[in-house]
């Protein structure tokens, strides 16, 4: 089966480590975030690997060609923005994705089994599967409802509530990329948007296994020591 990892992003909120390396190859101990995803993803069966990348790609490249385990296991393309087409935009210049493929964020720490994942894809029978993960969100402050004549109905003292959120990891069937024109800047809640419109079926996947977006500095640090503590559970032998 064939994935294409999302690693073209500027990764701004990690500054300034992003600006002398992709922000994929931010490690967590000695080894680049999307080194852990690749093997993660052999474990799993996937031979055919794409890396959408943009700002010093070079890098991301060079690392993979001096791979030597990996690379032997697998197939490893790339498509280069030349300028930003959003967070799946740049699926329409990926080639050959003619059979259901995994589309995933290159910056996620997790312990998902891929193979589950696919296994629902194709048992609920949707054009495109969302990996959700709950999240629960906390309001540091006093939340105040009131009516139309701002008295006071009921006050929440830093309320949290839970919502299940994307995890950055996808299952799609070749049919989505019909909704994708090529060189269009587009992200992926338009994408959705555009199925749902036209009446097609998205489907959720709820995940109970860890997972971390690593998207600021406080997630790094976190990914770093989780990482450290359960390094078995996210580098699986076969």
């Amino acid at each position: 089966m064939k994935a294409i990892i999302l690693a073209g992003g500027k990764g701004t909120r990690l500054a300034p480590y992003t600006t002398v390396f992709p922000k994929p190859l931010v490690p967590l101990g000695h080894r680049p975030i999307i080194d852990i995803i690749v093997h993660q993803l052999a474990h799993y069966g996937f031979t055919d690997v794409t890396m959408t990348v943009g700002p010093l790609s070079e890098l991301i490249q060079a690392y993979f060609h001096h791979a030597n385990g990996i690379t032997e296991r697998m197939k490893f393309s790339y498509v280069k923005e030349t300028k930003p087409t959003g967070t799946v935009g740049s699926l329409s210049a990926v080639n050959g994705l003619n059979e259901t493929f995994l589309v995933m964020n290159g910056d996620v720490l997790t312990t998902l089994d891929y193979a589950k994942l696919i296994a629902y894809h194709k048992e609920k029978g949707g054009l495109l599967t969302v990996g959700m993960h709950k999240k629960n969100v906390k309001i540091d402050f006093g939340v105040i409802e009131v009516d139309e004549n701002f008295q006071i109905m009921n006050y929440q003292e830093k309320p949290e509530n839970s919502y299940p959120v994307s995890m950055g990891v996808y299952v799609f069937e070749p049919e989505v990329l019909k909704y994708i024109q090529p060189g269009e800047y587009l992200d992926f809640p338009v994408l959705v948007e555009r199925l749902l419109e036209k009446g097609e079926k998205v489907v959720g996947y709820p995940c109970e296994d860890f997972w971390l977006d690593i998207g600021c500095h406080e997630d790094y640090q976190k990914a770093q020591d989780i990482y450290e503590s359960m390094k078995d559970k996210f580098l699986p032998s076969k």
